[in-house]
Parts: structure tokens; sequence; C-alpha cells
């Protein structure tokens, strides 16, 4: 039985820059060989905007359905409606077999974290939350200083070795190791 994937969250403000290193670790750690899963909070009230209103699987959830899924191509895309927890949500991407979870806000919860500071008052978070393990902030900020001071890794966010520490520091090792 597959041991389940460790999970990390990206957390931070509207815009401070959480999808763009979301991306950029998910490219880097999909060239590593590892195979990544990525949750994301809409945060911001109300649905996700749904993309392909003139296609089937868009049109049966628009419909009602609970779950619309389609397959092609070895791609999966699914919609759901439902209220469930976020421990639910990860068992269903953990069916998958990622080697990590990415998980996209959710800043309350508990899994480690690295914060997104793009300015100062967004550095508040540091402290504010649980079970930050690193901080990554926009130049502009005096972030990094705080940071450190906190004994919390940190990095700037044009660093290109991210995800090489989040890979040493969570010992992922790629699906051809296993």
């Amino acid at each position: 039985m597959a041991m389940a994937a460790p999970i990390i969250q990206i957390v931070g403000y509207q815009n401070s820059g959480k999808t763009t290193l979301i991306s950029q670790l998910v490219t880097d750690l999909s060239k590593r060989g590892l195979a990544v899963a990525v949750l994301k909070h809409h945060g911001h009230g109300g649905h996700p905007a749904l993309t392909g209103d003139d296609k089937d699987s868009t049109k049966h959830f628009q419909s009602g359905a609970i779950v619309s899924a389609v397959e092609g191509d070895g791609v999966l895309h699914v919609m759901a409606r439902h209220d469930r927890a976020l421990a639910d949500n990860l068992s269903l991407l953990q069916s998958f077999q990622p080697d990590l979870i990415i998980i996209e806000g959710y800043k309350q919860e508990a899994y480690p974290k690295i914060v997104m500071v793009r300015n100062e008052q967004d550095a508040r978070l540091i402290h504010q939350l649980e079970a930050v393990m690193a901080v990554v902030y926009w130049p502009e900020s005096k972030a990094n200083a705080q940071a450190n001071e906190a004994t919390i890794t940190a990095f700037q966010l044009a660093d290109n070795h991210i995800a090489q520490w989040l890979q040493e520091t969570l010992h992922l090792s790629n699906h051809v190791d296993k």
C-alpha cells in the first residue's frame, strides 16, 4: 500500500504570488520526476468561474449534477458540488498517489506552510499562522529580516532553489526511486 503524500500549504493574501509560486514548483518538481497534486481554496466567495459553458460536462454540472467529469487523452477534469471538509478533498487527491500535495490557501489549517509576503503588512502572517516553515518574499518587502529573526527559512520570489529545498526538506523521492 502506498504511503500518503506529504502536504505543504502555500498561503498569503490575494495577489501575493501564490499561484505563480505553485506553478513554478509544479514545473520544477515535475522535471525532477515528482508527481504533484494541487488543491486550491476558492476563498473569494461564490463559485469558481466555470470555463467552457458549451462543453457537455459543464452543461451537466450546471444542470445540477453533483459531480461531472470528463476524461480524454489521459486528463480527468472533475467538477463537484459538495460542502466537504478539507480532509475529504485531500483523501480524494491521495487516491491519485502523488509524491506531494500542494494546497493553495486554507490559512488556518495546520499543515506545514510557505507564506507569501508581498509587502510589510503581509509579514504579520509569518507570526500569526502555525506550522510556518518558510517565507517567500517580494524583493521590495522587508520581511526577510523578520523571517530570519524568527529562524524561518526565507527565499526571494525569483529564487530558483525553492523546489530543491522543498524536495530535500520533505524527503521527496520520485516515482523512479520508489
